[in-house]
């Protein structure tokens, strides 16, 4: 969708840099959880290329070998990035047991694994949307491990 004014709006300002994600009771985990995997973004982005997001350590491998031809659009790049990590950490609240997103206060969402383990999934996401290092799987598997 295509409105001008909102165009405009978001070039006088710094481009997106996380989300914030408020949840009152342990009860909202699952809602927050769907809303932080829709990544619509990323996925549009698969699927140009023919990539289906299954939400699956394989479909992180995938991912890194997308050409990133977002890379010249700094306001695409920042909103990938975001969406990218997000991604990684559906995927890892998932796949991993006793994996959960947490908000830090004010901030953003990382995924807290049981060993008390924080991941700032979106910082992550940004790294790789800008300079493909470190891979997304490469991160889950280091993560799956722990």
């Amino acid at each position: 969708m295509n409105i001008p004014f909102v165009g405009n709006w978001r070039k006088k300002r710094d481009p997106a840099r996380g989300v914030a994600v408020f949840s009152d009771s342990e009860s909202d985990r699952e809602g927050v959880a769907d809303l932080l995997s829709e990544c619509e973004l990323l996925r549009d982005q698969a699927y140009r290329a023919g990539i289906e997001l299954d939400d699956t350590p394989a479909s992180l491998e995938a991912l890194d070998q997308l050409l990133p031809r977002w890379r010249d659009d700094e306001e695409r790049l920042q909103w990938l990035g975001n969406d990218a990590g997000l991604y990684l950490g559906t995927v890892i609240v998932r796949t991993v047991p006793g994996a959960v997103w947490e908000v830090w206060p004010g901030d953003r969402p990382v995924v807290r694994l049981v060993s008390g383990r924080e991941i700032d999934v979106v910082e992550a996401g940004h790294d790789w949307a800008a300079s493909g290092a470190p891979e997304l799987s490469q991160l889950y598997a280091e993560v799956s491990e722990a």
